[in-house]
């Protein structure tokens, strides 16, 4: 039988003495890459569009986007907006978080105006007759450098009359 190679100990390398909780740690990590998968399966990492609303008595508001994203991932933030009354000039006003590190790829339909609410973009839309309903689709990809919790607001106006607003938090995954 040959010879172990030099600085080979075979006690500690080949039987594991004293070792033991080595080969436990390996698996550990090893079974890590199977779970991180598992979660992302599950929706642990985002994607999954969540919704919110905000009704008053004038109009509802209705926001539907993903909660939870991940770097790079490309989304849909979907708004509608029922109105009960007749809208003259409605405004969506998106805060600053919206555009927090975000490439907006599109808006459709094109909003009429575009314009900055103190700092915040905001969308004039064509009015709204009461008993319609109003669709906008925003397209974003989320930057690679993006991480961490952040609070949106939407804020409906019909002019610079506030009607309604909405909250949601989102949190940006590495």
């Amino acid at each position: 039988m040959a010879s172990a190679p030099d600085r080979i100990v075979l006690k500690r390398d080949r039987d594991l003495v004293g070792r033991k909780h080595e080969l436990w740690v390996r698996r550990s990590l090893f079974l890590l890459l199977p779970l991180i998968a598992l979660v992302a399966l599950g929706n642990g990492f985002g994607q999954r569009p969540t919704t919110t609303v905000a009704e008053v008595p004038a109009a509802s508001l209705e926001l539907e986007t993903p909660a939870r994203l991940r770097s790079g991932l490309i989304y849909q933030a979907r708004i509608t907006i029922d109105a009960h009354t007749r809208i003259d000039r409605p405004v969506l006003v998106l805060d600053g978080a919206w555009l927090e590190s975000m490439t907006t790829n599109t808006i459709e339909p094109a909003p009429v105006d575009e314009r900055s609410v103190d700092g915040s973009p905001a969308f004039e839309l064509h009015p709204i007759a009461g008993g319609r309903r109003f669709v906008l689709y925003l397209q974003f990809q989320v930057n690679p450098t993006n991480v961490g919790r952040r609070k949106l607001t939407l804020t409906l106006l019909d002019g610079a009359r506030p009607l309604t607003a909405l909250t949601q938090m989102r949190t940006v995954f590495p």
